[in-house]
């Protein structure tokens, strides 16, 4: 048996984290639900389950207009490009950092769990998040990171 090379396994939880919630960023903004509605709603007969009143702002903003769904899709776009990353990231460092990853996955599990779609991709944040602070506890460094320290005036 290997051993677990932490910020790998948590690349790819994180990568299917970010895709899940940017899919569900989408179907979001089509089936606008706020996801805690349940917490001291009112159940009526004709309009189903209704937020109570002290819940207007998270009605405002997930369900009147998308700001929620939006924030989420365009911070799951970043954190895509980033574990993928794309060419113009590959190397720099930001790309580098573990430490980065946590705060911006925990930041995207917030805002995925305010909405109802978005609930899958919120745990599957966490799960990542907790990957990489177990990577950073066990001192990993990223491959990238052991390459740019040969290199004279690296990125």
């Amino acid at each position: 048996m290997g051993k677990l090379i932490w910020h790998e396994y948590s690349r790819i939880v994180a990568i299917t984290a970010s895709v899940y919630t940017f899919w569900a960023g989408f179907w979001g903004l089509i089936w606008r639900k706020f996801f805690w509605d349940f917490v001291g709603g009112t159940l009526r007969d004709p309009g189903g389950l209704q937020a109570p009143p002290r819940d207007a702002f998270f009605i405002t903003v997930i369900v009147k207009a998308p700001v929620i769904q939006i924030i989420s899709i365009l911070l799951a776009g970043f954190i895509i490009a980033l574990e993928f990353p794309v060419p113009y990231l590959r190397g720099t460092k930001l790309h580098r950092t573990i430490a980065l990853r946590i705060p911006l996955l925990l930041v995207q599990a917030f805002f995925a769990v305010l909405f109802y779609q978005g609930t899958n991709g919120a745990i599957w944040s966490l799960i990542a998040a907790g990957c990489y602070s177990r990577a950073v506890m066990l001192g990993e460094e990223m491959k990238e990171a052991k390459e740019n320290r040969s290199r004279a005036g690296g990125v």
